[in-house]
């Protein structure tokens, strides 16, 4: 991949371009969830957020996330997305990269996230990237078919 093929920019969750991924994302977890896709559905559910990502690949939105603040030095990764046309090309890492990236400027120290214990592809990527297991948090806590994990951000 040519760096100039691959643009991350910094925005909010009103922009297009994310709401326009995002709805690809939640037709997929509707699919993933099953059954269970009532319950996920209003954990996905964001205020206004303005530490969203989106990258473009050849001038095209392809992908995106964003994160929300946990507690006081912690932020959950959410809405992370590739377009499956495009996986495999380093997005989603060069996206989780840049939310770590601007979680520690504005001085955060750790990342957590929630992913469903189906998607696989994403596990290997947050184990890749550093992340590990820990038990389930929050309305994750006791749900089987959810899989949450942390990193502790470098300084």
């Amino acid at each position: 991949m040519q760096p100039d093929q691959l643009i991350l920019k910094r925005t909010n969750n009103s922009n297009p371009d994310f709401k326009y991924l995002v709805s690809h994302l939640d037709a997929l977890l509707t699919e993933v969830n099953g059954d269970e896709d009532a319950f996920f559905a209003p954990q996905n559910i964001l205020d206004p957020i303005n530490t969203a990502i989106v990258a473009y690949y050849d001038g095209n939105p392809v992908g995106c996330g964003c994160f929300k603040k946990f507690n006081e030095n912690s932020v959950e990764i959410k809405r992370m997305y590739v377009n499956p046309e495009v996986r495999g090309k380093g997005i989603a890492s060069a996206v989780l990269s840049e939310l770590e990236n601007w979680a520690k400027e504005i001085g955060f120290t750790t990342m957590v996230l929630e992913s469903a214990s189906k998607l696989t592809n994403a596990h290997a990527l947050y184990y890749k990237k550093g992340y590990q297991r820990i038990p389930n948090f929050g309305n994750y806590a006791g749900i089987e078919s959810c899989l949450c994990m942390k990193k502790e951000l470098s300084s």
